[in-house]
């Protein structure tokens, strides 16, 4: 059985739970766009843009 990857719609994060281990959001969609992984958000420009502080998986397009 696959699991399914969901998206928090508040910071973008992708979680397999269903609850944000970022921002501790439940308000989480299975439906997204696109897919940024930010190894240092500290000197990364697509981090600063997207504006994500924490590494990790994150949608460019949440539904």
């Amino acid at each position: 059985m696959t699991k399914r990857f969901y998206v928090c719609r508040q910071c973008r994060r992708f979680t397999m739970n269903k609850e944000c281990v970022v921002c501790k959001s439940s308000n989480l969609s299975a439906s997204w766009k696109g897919l940024v992984v930010v190894n240092d958000a500290t000197t990364s420009e697509i981090a600063q843009f997207l504006g994500v502080s924490v590494p990790g998986k994150y949608a460019l397009f949440v539904g």
